[in-house]
């Protein structure tokens, strides 16, 4: 696309219910653009008042998804980096929160030069301005924005009005609206429904927004019938009613859409050439779908009833399957449920791998340690993932080391031996949201070790999301009984990689290597441990 061409803007909206996959739709469309060669990025534009997801419970808002920057953001971001192999920045998730903020900010340092401040036209000015701002300097050729939750509702309004605004001032051929909604299928009367999705399409227009593009999320196929009916009534062409069907990867959906044209669909109307080319992807649902190995993981954490708490590890077990021609079967555990070692061997007696997942405070932290024993004493493969880190530290200098009541601070703040402690610079910290140890952090690789043989580089950068780290007072005693400290990050002298060398593969890392995992290549540690997990399910059978 030349430089001066007009950039181009596609708003993903969704009615009728959330979760329908508006994020998963925005994603989409971002991989089939960018397979025909275009430089594609998204934004989330989130309704809540919340300045960032960082402080909100995952059972509220799933998973914090953290960027290099240190930013705190929507899991939608996890899906965008994973289909387009894009790094998204802060300037990449935008909130009620921050849009408000900023503008109350500005306000009480005078830059509004005594006008008085409404929504139109001041908030609405500062979500335009935050969707320029996303593709600053241009070096994209399309901006997708996705805006959470459901036409009608009353947060949305603002962000809404801007899209109105901004349809007007780019002009036809510069933008598109893409509108998710469901078409129901009533069980008694064995039929689609197309009701909701007219209603969802008026309550738009009502705004002053029309469709470009209806995409249908449902159990059943579309008919030609029920297409044509929403066509009608929905002011679209027939074939820009686009179905969305289930599938078994989300990998899979930007498949069924260019089944449909959409990717074609799309350049034609926003006047963009190429073609998309999905022949990569084909091969990898080829692979997902047909494994010649299969494993089993158990995933121990604390939110184990809300997969959406983990998305980027589960995301990461598709990757790295498929790269070792495996499937990856879950197994949940509740690691509060372990309370004994010989109740850790009952609940782990089948699995080829033991995944130690992060999380914050003191429940379940007991079964968590006895998972790290279980594994490090049977050489059952081992991740541990930040708080995964900590609970095996842990383990080793209770059992290895001889220090019986060692603990982390953030579990026992009178323990002996602080093996886990807060760093110097958090313990005066008293706000909770964005004051961890956040983002991208480098570490230097130990040549020779079960990490350098994964990652095969001397330096690498990770994401971080915490607070305690590994007391360095106690490193010496813990490598002198044994432990490998395979990574270190040199700037703070702390820990980031450790691992058991006496196992066939025992590695944890205070960072998050899951939010490193991508499409098309899966990240080093995961590979590496489902890589052994095939090895130990053929040792067993």
């Amino acid at each position: 696309m030349s430089p001066k061409r007009p950039v181009k803007y596609i708003f993903v909206v969704g009615g009728v219910i959330s979760g329908l996959g508006k994020g998963i739709t925005a994603s989409s469309i971002g991989y089939l653009l960018k397979s025909a060669g275009l430089r594609v990025t998204i934004l989330k534009l989130d309704p809540y008042l919340n300045v960032d997801p960082g402080t909100m419970n995952p059972y509220q808002h799933g998973e914090v998804f953290v960027l290099d920057d240190g930013s705190e953001t929507d899991l939608d971001l996890g899906h965008y980096e994973r289909f387009i192999d894009v790094d998204m920045s802060k300037h990449n998730n935008a909130t009620t929160g921050q849009v408000y903020s900023t503008v109350l900010n500005r306000e009480r340092k005078g830059d509004y030069l005594g006008a008085t401040i409404q929504v139109i036209p001041h908030i609405t000015d500062e979500i335009k301005r935050r969707i320029h701002l996303v593709n600053d300097p241009k070096k994209y050729d399309v901006v997708i924005c996705e805006v959470g939750g459901t036409v009608g509702d009353i947060e949305s309004l603002p962000f809404m009005e801007a899209i109105r605004q901004m349809s007007v001032e780019v002009g036809y051929r510069n933008h598109l609206i893409v509108h998710v909604t469901l078409v129901p299928y009533i069980q008694a009367s064995e039929e689609l429904k197309t009701k909701p999705t007219q209603h969802s399409v008026m309550k738009l227009r009502e705004i002053g927004l029309s469709p470009d593009i209806i995409l249908c999320r449902s159990n059943y196929p579309l008919t030609k019938q029920v297409k044509e009916k929403i066509a009608l009534f929905c002011n679209v062409s027939t074939n820009h009613v686009i179905e969305g069907k289930e599938v078994k990867s989300i990998y899979e959906v930007p498949l069924v859409f260019d089944k449909q044209k959409l990717g074609q669909i799309i350049m034609n109307r926003l006047e963009l050439t190429g073609q998309p080319q999905v022949s990569k992807l084909h091969d990898f649902i080829t692979r997902f779908k047909k494994p010649t190995y299969k494993v089993n993981i158990a995933m121990c954490g604390k939110y184990t009833e809300l997969p959406d708490a983990y998305k980027s590890v589960l995301e990461a077990f598709i990757h790295a399957g498929v790269e070792n021609d495996a499937h990856v079967n879950v197994h949940w555990i509740a690691t509060e449920n372990i309370k004994t070692d010989t109740g850790a061997e009952k609940e782990f007696a089948n699995v080829d791998g033991l995944l130690l997942l992060p999380g914050f405070g003191s429940r379940g932290t007991g079964g968590k340690i006895l998972s790290c024993k279980y594994a490090r004493e049977n050489n059952v493969p081992f991740l541990g993932i930040c708080l995964g880190l900590q609970c095996a530290v842990i383990d080793f200098a209770k059992n290895v080391c001889g220090l019986t009541d060692a603990n982390s601070t953030e579990f026992d703040k009178k323990t002996p031996y602080p093996v886990i402690d807060l760093m110097e610079s958090q313990r005066a910290i008293k706000r909770k949201g964005g004051t961890m140890r956040l983002g991208a952090y480098s570490c230097d690789i130990k040549p020779k070790t079960g990490a350098a043989r994964e990652y095969r580089k001397k330096h690498i950068s990770e994401r971080h999301r915490h607070r305690w780290e590994v007391n360095n007072r106690y490193r010496s005693r813990l490598e002198k009984h044994g432990l490998v400290v395979s990574g270190v990050n040199t700037e703070l002298n702390l820990v980031e990689i450790i691992e058991y060398p006496d196992h066939p593969w025992f590695i944890a890392s205070q960072f998050h290597p899951e939010m490193k995992s991508r499409l098309n290549s899966a990240h080093p540690l995961f590979r590496g441990f489902i890589g052994a997990a095939v090895k130990y399910n053929k040792l067993k059978g």
